[in-house]
């Protein structure tokens, strides 16, 4: 990688840092490098036009070329959705106390009825995970809706929250056998952080994607941005 590529680069992780769009982010990139050609080809090197500080740099540029930043708020965005999940299932909980004796009288299955056991499971599991799914999704898309994108995050999360938990409950079962499932607190622990820890990567996916559709979208209305006050006229 040639001394462009690598100012270029470094400048693309700092735009990222910074929450420069994608589509921005490419734009930026591309008056970039022909900025740093022409110094090139006058005979100057790139640290003349930068200076040593690439990423302070590309921060200036970002905010002289007037492009919107996004916010992603991970932290807040997990920590909200954790908050969420729990309450959820604080309340379907509560729920489920209180509506389990009339649902016995509604629903008085006759003993010579078998239920088929997938059935029974998936009543069984599928229940608690709606909540925490719908309990996250609630929050946050009342409580963050000042970000950008939210609406979209959490259509994302939507999907991706059941998708996830579907593929760790083998996962967590399979360790649950492997412990003769065990009840002691280390290992429920452990259970614990399996789960928390596949809801919390949906989470993020979905709010890396939701912000990566932006581009399709941004692509045609996005401006070129200007040059940064300074640097070499092309």
């Amino acid at each position: 990688m040639d001394i462009i590529d690598s100012v270029l680069a470094e400048a693309d992780q700092a735009w990222r840092a910074y929450g420069v769009g994608p589509a921005d982010r490419t734009a930026l990139a591309a008056d970039l490098r022909l900025d740093l050609q022409a110094a090139v080809a006058d005979g100057g090197v790139p640290a003349q036009l930068i200076g040593g500080d690439v990423a302070g740099f590309a921060r200036r540029l970002a905010d002289e070329a007037g492009v919107r930043r996004v916010r992603r708020d991970y932290a807040r965005l997990l920590r909200t959705a954790l908050l969420g999940a729990v309450l959820g299932v604080v309340l379907g909980y509560g729920i489920l106390m209180a509506a389990y004796p009339v649902f016995v009288r509604l629903v008085d299955i006759p003993r010579s009825v078998q239920v088929p056991v997938q059935v029974a499971v998936g009543v069984y599991y599928g229940v608690p995970a709606a909540v925490v799914v719908a309990g996250a999704v609630v929050a946050v898309r009342h409580r963050l809706r000042d970000l950008p994108e939210i609406r979209r995050t959490t259509r994302m999360m939507s999907v991706l929250l059941p998708a996830a938990g579907i593929l760790v409950t083998p996962i967590t079962m399979a360790f649950a056998w492997s412990t003769d499932y065990d009840t002691a607190p280390e290992v429920v622990a452990v259970e614990v952080a399996m789960v928390l820890a596949a809801l919390a990567g949906a989470t993020v996916l979905a709010r890396r994607l939701s912000l990566s559709d932006r581009r399709a979208a941004a692509a045609g209305a996005t401006r070129r941005p200007a040059t940064a006050p300074g640097t070499p006229r092309r």
